[in-house]
């Protein structure tokens, strides 16, 4: 359907565009991307491949660039070889006078800011994969895509890809957003990590197309942008507009004569033999100058994006398990992940997120997410039994996995007979709590790798137990070794105290009038702004003991019931929350906005305004608040005043990946905020911290996003002192993600703890850990550490070690020595927020 739309778009302006294209009242070449955009998932009509290669044999003026999904090709040869081979001919001259260059070889598509830095190497690593095998000495030198595609770290990517320019416009297809407007002809993108690429940007100049909420004036090349582009300094100014596969115009400007002085190129062409790279300016890309919006808080949304991430964290953590079978029995053989990336990437397309009822019913993107993220995630659990035998949950020895790069100390749940204990690997017995038929406790487990524990005959050791005490006014204290918490049962069960023992700070702004994890939005058919403090909640105590306290917020909002769930664990500073609306009906909640007035060329459109929606807030008592907030392989410290807008000319970026950490103005304590999926977060100088949990309401093209069934959250606040990167949120966060893995098997002799991988206090996030033949592939990423060499310790049987880019290229020196004792020391040079690629030989 949104090609349709566009269609419509395109015919609509073409009378414009035409009579631009008449008058020629500049002396300057003017230069203009074509090109294609689409694949077999989004928009790819079977006669496409034969009208591409037909448009350019009758045009022999006409270049193109390609962002068409790498899976469509397969498709293509089967339906019109003839068409196919004579593409591949084009596509074979890949020097800069070619005229075919595919610019965007993901293999979905994705958005990329949306999603794990993992997925987006996946992403790029598999698209390359792909093409390259079909068409074979194929080169990528330019990323650039018809969608806000971005995220600003994409340059260390790229060019640990091979990449050597790319582009930041999107002028034809800003539904979902754009880049700032920013420079002149050329800049030098810089990422989080210093990597560098040579850019073309959304000019300063290129403004937003007057009477629309999809383009910029860039779109069509016509005399106003020229002319201001001219005007501005930009010598060799340069339009694009990506078509979508199945639009039959050919050459998009119609242009039959060069008179017309709007050349055709691709964008090798046009970096290595138009601009002045000389010339361009510096630009450090900040995560908010990637301004995109989507409908965030809308159920269909929302449920895509916990899909997602569920199927990245078990993928991800997947491959790590099993590559520390790997180590600890090197006759385990490497396993095939291929299948289960495929359903994970597609479920990253960018159509998924966007347009996600488009389709027919029961075969929508979202229908098409659910089921691609489950085979992602069926998968990756059959591939972890084989792996390590997880199946076998029999006898009585317990060994805790550890798939993150540092120390771990965190809850684990396993079945127990009555009448036993749980003893570590040197005898020592581990309090334990039981929850019916299993016991919680609290294991101790050295980075990547694994500790073991045993079941003995015997009584659970005792221990000083988390206590939940009611007070008077139907208040409830939950009391820890670090927080004690108050919760108000006559205020709607909000948190009206959380004290932190360890360094004495009352985190709840009791002065403001939002209650601490209360819900409140407008609910324009229910009465308008309603929140749940000033309601009475019914307070139950699920379970307490020496390992973990829950209780269970029972209360109603609009006349709907929904539950919370609060969990503290002993001796753990993360406090893991649960939410769960109990829908009905669709209960709109949100901006209100009249369907029959509404206007696809509106700038203000409902689902913009987050302060409608239902946000579950957080007041904190921290003076001067600033906020820094995570994306892929970067952290932003945010230069927002607040994160509200309402309209298509002033998107923010006010996107929460993984966390969001409020910190004082001295940087001396934060509150980070965790979430279990891609949303939006708000904040503001007289506005607390929250993120949006529900929309319902008018979306893009004013569709009806809707609630039906019940909404899920998972979220959790971990207060710390210091700045994140010290305090060690980053880490925190992927602990949050992937959790302590444990197994029972039958008996056998404990053997020792074993860390295979200890990278001691640099600062460094193992990001993945995969197996290829006789290699373990580790990729580390430098999230939490500054900029310089950094050691790790490896600790199992090694050949050599090499550190590789992305594209398998040797990305420089490491240093490697040998001990005695088996232990393997590594030492190499990486940036803040940098990457780095180990590939590591076992003997």
């Amino acid at each position: 359907m949104k090609h349709i739309i566009k269609k419509i778009i395109q015919s609509f302006f073409a009378v414009f565009m035409l009579i631009c294209l008449s008058v020629n009242i500049y002396a300057q070449q003017a230069y203009f991307i074509d090109g294609y955009h689409g694949g077999i998932w989004g928009h790819y009509p079977d006669w496409n491949t034969r009208f591409m290669v037909d448009m350019l044999n009758k045009h022999s003026y006409w270049k193109i660039n390609l962002e068409i999904e790498p899976e469509t090709w397969d498709s293509a040869a089967v339906v019109d070889p003839e068409a196919f081979a004579a593409l591949k001919t084009l596509i074979a001259d890949q020097s800069v006078n070619g005229r075919i260059e595919y610019v965007n070889p993901a293999y979905a598509q994705s958005y990329m800011y949306n999603l794990d830095g993992e997925s987006i190497i996946r992403q790029l690593g598999y698209g390359i994969k792909k093409l390259k095998a079909t068409f074979p000495g194929i080169q990528f030198h330019t990323y650039s895509s018809e969608e806000p595609c971005f995220t600003n770290a994409l340059p260390g990517i790229l060019r640990s890809y091979g990449f050597k320019y790319a582009s930041l416009k999107n002028p034809n297809t800003c539904f979902g957003g754009y880049t700032k407007a920013f420079g002149g002809e050329l800049v030098n993108w810089i990422g989080p990590d210093g990597s560098c690429i040579t850019t073309a940007p959304r000019y300063a100049i290129e403004k937003l197309e007057p009477n629309s909420t999809w383009q910029t004036i860039a779109w069509n090349n016509n005399n106003e942008y020229i002319n201001a582009a001219i005007k501005y300094g930009i010598k060799h100014p340069i339009g694009m507009t990506l078509q979508d596969a199945g639009w039959k115009n050919g050459p998009f400007l119609d242009q039959e004569s060069p008179a017309t002085k709007k050349q055709y190129t691709t964008w090798r062409n046009y970096f290595e033999r138009v601009s002045n790279r000389e010339k361009a300016t510096d630009w450090r890309v900040s995560q908010e100058d990637i301004l995109v919006s989507l409908v965030w808080g809308s159920q269909v949304t929302q449920r895509i994006a916990q899909q997602v991430r569920a199927a990245e964290n078990r993928i991800l953590q997947a491959e790590k398990l099993t590559a520390i079978a790997a180590l600890r029995d090197s006759s385990k053989l490497s396993h095939n992940f291929d299948d289960a990336w495929r359903t994970l990437m597609l479920a990253q397309h960018h159509d998924c997120w966007i347009v996600p009822y488009n389709g027919n019913n029961g075969n929508t993107w979202a229908d098409k997410v659910k089921k691609w993220t489950a085979n992602t995630i069926r998968q990756s659990d059959s591939i972890v039994e084989l792996s390590i035998n997880k199946s076998a949950q029999k006898g009585n020895i317990i060994t805790v996995y550890n798939t993150q790069s540092h120390n771990r100390r965190g809850v684990v749940s396993i079945a127990i007979p009555e009448g036993m204990m749980i003893k570590n690997y040197n005898g020592e017995a581990v309090p334990f709590q039981k929850n019916g038929d299993t016991a919680l406790f609290i294991a101790n487990v050295p980075s990547f790798g694994y500790a073991m524990y045993k079941l003995e005959k015997g009584g659970a050791k005792q221990a000083k137990g988390i206590t939940i005490n009611q007070l008077d006014n139907h208040k409830y204290q939950i009391e820890t070794n670090i927080y004690r918490l108050i919760i108000d049962a006559n205020k709607g069960g909000n948190i009206t105290s959380w004290y932190d023992k360890r360094y004495k700070k009352q985190l709840v702004d009791k002065r403001n009038t939002n209650g601490f994890n209360s819900l409140r939005g407008n609910f324009y058919e229910d009465g308008g702004f309603k929140s749940n403090k000033d309601s009475v909640a019914k307070i139950t105590i699920l379970e307490q003991g020496p390992v973990r306290a829950t209780v269970m917020i029972s209360t109603h909002i609009a006349g709907t019931t929904f539950n919370q769930r609060i969990s503290l664990l002993a001796n753990d500073a993360v406090v893991d929350m649960q939410l769960n609306i109990g829908w009905k009906r669709n209960v709109k909640v949100g901006e209100y906005a009249d369907k029959k007035n509404y206007k696809w060329t509106d700038y203000e459109k409902p689902f913009y305004n987050d302060s409608n929606k239902l946000l579950t807030v957080f007041p904190l008592a921290l003076k001067g608040q600033k906020i820094y907030k995570n994306a892929p392989f970067a952290v932003t410290a945010s230069k927002l005043s607040n994160t509200f807008f309402n309209s298509w000319d002033s998107i923010k970026n006010n996107i929460i990946l993984n966390w969001v950490d409020v910190m004082a103005g001295d940087d001396g304590y934060g509150v980070a905020f965790f979430t279990d999926h891609t949303t939006s977060y708000t904040h503001g100088n007289n506005f607390p911290l929250g993120f949006v949990c529900q929309y319902s309401g008018l979306g893009l093209w004013g569709r009806d996003y809707f609630t039906d069934g019940s909404t899920s959250v998972r979220y959790a606040l971990l207060p710390h002192k210091g700045i994140w990167d010290k305090s060690g949120v980053w880490s925190a966060s992927a602990a949050w993600n992937e959790p302590l893995t444990v197994l029972r098997s039958a008996t056998k002799p404990l053997l020792p703890n074993k860390s295979f991988i200890d990278v001691k206090q640099s600062g460094l996030v193992i990001t993945s850990i995969t197996t290829e033949g006789k290699s373990i592939m580790v990729r580390l990423y430098n999230a939490e550490g500054t900029s310089g060499k950094k050691m790790i310790n490896l600790n199992f049987d090694i050949n050599t070690v090499q550190m590789v880019e992305l594209d398998g290229r040797s990305a420089g020196n490491i240093q490697v020595k040998k001990l005695s004792n088996g232990i393997t020391k590594v030492q190499f040079f990486i940036p803040k927020f940098g990457i780095r690629t180990l590939r590591i030989a076992k003997e």
